[in-house]
Parts: C-alpha cells; sequence; structure tokens
C-alpha cells in the first residue's frame, strides 16, 4: 500500500465506519495517547522497565499503526499529501545533514 493509498483507505473508513472524522485537537490528544501506547512498550521491552501483567500480550505491531492511523487522519484533516511532505522532508535531511552523521563520534 503506498501513502496515497493509506491516506484514502483511511478516509473510507472514517467517513463510512467511523461516520466522520474527529476533530483536530481530538485527533492530536488521541495521536499524543497513542504515541505514549508505544512508549510504554518500548521501555518495557528493550528499555528497564518490566511487563506489567496487562502489558504483556500488547502488540508493538499494531499500536504503531494505531499511530499511524491517526496521523493519517490529520494529514487528511489539513490537507497535508503525506507522500509529497515525506519526499521534501527526506531531501531537506539529505542537504543538512551530509556530513552531519558521518562526523558524529557517538555514531563511530
Amino acid at each position: 500500500m503506498t501513502i496515497l493509498e493509506a491516506q484514502e483507505t483511511v478516509d473510507q473508513w472514517i467517513t463510512t465506519t467511523g461516520i466522520r472524522y474527529f476533530n483536530e485537537l481530538t485527533n492530536t490528544a488521541i495521536l499524543m495517547e497513542e504515541v505514549g501506547e508505544v512508549a510504554r512498550i518500548m521501555s518495557r521491552k528493550y528499555g528497564e522497565q518490566s511487563f506489567k501483567k496487562s502489558d504483556e500480550a500488547v502488540d508493538l505491531g499494531d499500536e504503531m499503526a494505531d499511530v499511524l492511523f491517526v496521523l493519517i487522519c490529520l494529514a487528511n484533516q489539513t490537507g497535508i499529501d503525506l507522500t509529497d511532505a515525506l519526499e521534501k522532508n527526506l531531501v531537506k535531511k539529505s542537504i543538512r545533514d551530509t556530513e552531519r552523521h558521518k562526523n558524529n563520534e557517538k555514531l563511530k
């Protein structure tokens, strides 16, 4: 699935199953909540925290998909073409960071 197809699929789902988009502020709060869920799993799986019984069955991929879904909702609501935005962002990073990471002693 391309990013454009994902944006179209999410829009179709929202306008049928979901009825309508939550407003942008609500979706921003939901995005923060979903990112927090990813952070909780990461801190337990890869960090030093231990899993709680209620967290043992969580699916990191599913939680990341929740983040992506809400981010796509926000992009659709605000008229952002995520394909275009990502392409421009990669160009920016490539120009800005051409030597930056190669010269970072922490990465050697």
